[in-house]
């Protein structure tokens, strides 16, 4: 029976809903959640496989409420976020293998190994560039204490495959494996495109469209952009002319499929031109906004 009494416990039995105790509160609802003989079935039947989807997912949707600067929903896709590391601690502590608090102590403790500049006697005084060097170099350190020997070893094959194709190609460009410049690339790439066109249909061709999709990762990683990011951003593109298309024809009652191709080619030209010129308006309202330099 619950102690209604306790100030600290609400009608549940579950820690109040109150400042301090959000944490407590979210780690006693996961653990009635898999209650085996009074848990929600759905949550009960689940395991680190069934549940790994979601967890990526949720990471996703935290990543696409901070590029729309959704900021009213990134509290929320960051608690979905973060009940996926409380659900994958809670099936562990099941097992025997570790708890939440033992996750939260790692972190803890890798950070401060990994910051000696911020919690040792390193100064602080270096470049962001060297710091990515010294946090590398710690990362090595660590992958040895593991055992991990290959330089490609710890890579997770789980990552979206563009995020590894970079991931990989970083590891390798660390021991001297590398094209020296961005031309070097963009040959491969002109060579692994020609070999996508000469390819047969059938697994073959797939290879070659392989092939081309990581030299494609290597030259975003060589022009220092993020393909992921890159590739989200030309989707909502996409979106947006291909929705101005759609708005256009309903204007005259119409959809897509009652339209042909070149009509919709010009439509698409149509929103592409209406972009550029917000863009340009948007550039010159903002200079305008712009404090002038004081010139006496």
């Amino acid at each position: 029976m619950t102690d209604t009494a306790r100030p600290d416990l609400d009608e549940h039995g579950l820690p109040a809903d109150r400042p301090g105790l959000g944490m407590a509160r979210l780690l006693e609802i996961m653990r009635r959640l898999r209650d085996p003989d009074s848990g929600c079935p759905w949550d009960i039947e689940q395991d680190f496989a069934s549940i790994a989807p979601y967890t990526i997912e949720e990471a996703y949707e935290v990543a696409d409420a901070i590029e729309r600067e959704a900021w009213d929903e990134l509290k929320g896709e960051l608690g979905d976020l973060l009940f996926q590391s409380v659900f994958h601690a809670r099936m562990a502590e099941e097992r025997g293998l570790f708890a939440f608090d033992d996750v939260a102590r790692g972190m803890a403790a890798k950070m401060v190994a990994r910051h000696p500049h911020v919690f040792g006697a390193q100064s602080r005084d270096k470049s962001a560039e060297q710091q990515t060097r010294d946090w590398e170099e710690i990362k090595a350190a660590e992958r040895a204490a593991k055992s991990v020997t290959g330089v490609l070893d710890d890579v997770a094959a789980g990552l979206p495959a563009l995020m590894r194709a970079v991931k990989l190609q970083k590891r390798a460009a660390r021991v001297g494996f590398d094209w020296p410049s961005t031309d070097e690339v963009i040959d491969k790439l002109i060579e692994e495109a020609d070999e996508l066109r000469r390819a047969a249909p059938g697994p073959h061709r797939e290879e070659e469209f392989g092939d081309l999709l990581f030299v494609m990762a290597n030259l975003a990683r060589h022009l220092g952009i993020d393909p992921e990011t890159a590739l989200r951003g030309a989707n909502a593109k996409f979106t947006r002319r291909f929705r101005s298309i759609e708005a256009a024809l309903a204007a005259e009652g119409r959809r897509p499929e009652d339209s042909d191709l070149t009509e919709m080619d010009a439509l698409w030209d149509a929103a592409k031109a209406a972009e550029k010129s917000s863009q340009k308006q948007g550039e010159k309202t903002n200079a305008l906004r712009s404090p002038k330099p004081d010139a006496s």
